[in-house]
């Protein structure tokens, strides 16, 4: 059954900038009633005027997620101005680049802390009021990395695929409560055009730039919104999420040696960076728009990029299948990427 959004209570984390503040403008679009939560607090009542302009009601409420009493004054500060929390989507995240053993461990910790930690305690916040109700959906937006891992961003990839298990956890928990009116949802975007580029925290030694096909923040907006009308446990958010998965499912080897090449070339540019923070610890009041920017620089149609990958998933996974007892020769050594820019 379609559930009505206009009667809705919606609690959003990482409203100000990328895929929450596109969320945001759709929800409020739908009539929804907001609630708004970001640590940069100028930036994230931009949102909610802009929510407000669509006729909805919205709230900002600064929030640094990694910080579990500021998450539960979130969902107390819903209870209070709207009596009940009718979807919570758990959405802050932050990134850093770089190799596992080269970025910094304290940069680990605050990326897990704020990626997992932060969906665990807006779970916990989320529950404790719906488990009573009976009643509420909760969506993660969670990412293509959980079925296919890259390199250069480990700790990412880490917090993403905890969240997967967490989510995957929930739901049978709940099962066993016999609890079925309250949802775990989970969206799978990929490469989004967002902001997340130009914050994250870079410690390769070069320049970062997104991978291709590029997708527009309202592609994800959008599915969030339908996860909220009918929720279901998975939707995956662009053109060829799936068949990245399938492949990594089918043949781990191949995708490894292929996907670990393409980040290499793809992800890091050709100039030299420092390392940098990126807003791991402070918000960017520079980068707080729905999208990057990044599509302008890509001339390339997503369209026929899909219909590539889709081209050469089915053939490569076939031929993998057919030769799984093979073993392929070893990956030929890239350098690393601080040899490569001392070497310009």
């Amino acid at each position: 059954m379609r559930r009505k959004l206009s009667d809705a209570v919606v609690v959003l984390t990482g409203a100000s900038s990328g895929i929450g503040r596109a969320t945001a403008q759709h929800f409020a679009d739908k009539g929804a009633t907001l609630v708004l939560a970001a640590r940069d607090a100028s930036a994230l009542e931009e949102t909610a005027r802009e929510c407000r302009e669509r006729g909805a009601t919205a709230l900002a409420v600064t929030t640094d997620v990694s910080r579990e009493q500021e998450v539960n004054a979130l969902a107390q500060r819903a209870l209070d101005s709207f009596g009940r929390i009718d979807i919570w989507i758990n959405n802050a995240a932050v990134c850093a680049f770089g190799r596992i053993d080269e970025v910094p461990i304290d940069v680990i910790h605050r990326v897990i802390e704020t990626n997992l930690m932060g969906y665990v305690y807006g779970t916990r916040a989320a529950l404790a009021h719906m488990r009573p109700r009976g009643r509420g959906t909760i969506i993660f937006i969670d990412s293509i990395v959980t079925s296919s891992p890259q390199p250069y961003t480990g700790a990412y990839v880490i917090s993403k695929a905890g969240i997967r298990s967490l989510s995957d956890c929930l739901r049978m928990e709940l099962l066993l409560e016999d609890n079925p009116d309250i949802d775990i949802c989970s969206i799978m975007p990929e490469s989004i055009d967002t902001p997340l580029f130009h914050q994250a925290a870079n410690y390769t030694g070069r320049a970062i730039q997104t991978l291709r096909p590029l997708h527009s923040p309202h592609t994800v907006a959008r599915e969030i919104v339908r996860m909220a009308e009918r929720p279901r446990r998975t939707a995956f958010a662009g053109t060829t999420a799936r068949w990245i998965a399938a492949l990594h499912t089918m043949v781990p080897w191949i995708y490894e040696r292929f996907v670990a090449r393409h980040i290499y070339r793809n992800l890091l540019m050709d100039k030299p960076a420092p390392p940098t923070e990126g807003n791991l610890y402070h918000p960017m009041p520079e980068h707080t728009s729905v999208t990057g920017g990044w599509r302008e620089h890509h001339g390339t149609s997503i369209g026929k990029l899909a219909l590539a990958g889709a081209a050469l998933a089915i053939p490569v996974a076939l031929w993998g299948l057919a030769n799984r007892t093979r073993h392929l020769p070893p990956a030929r050594g890239l350098p690393h990427p601080r040899r490569y820019v001392e070497q310009r």
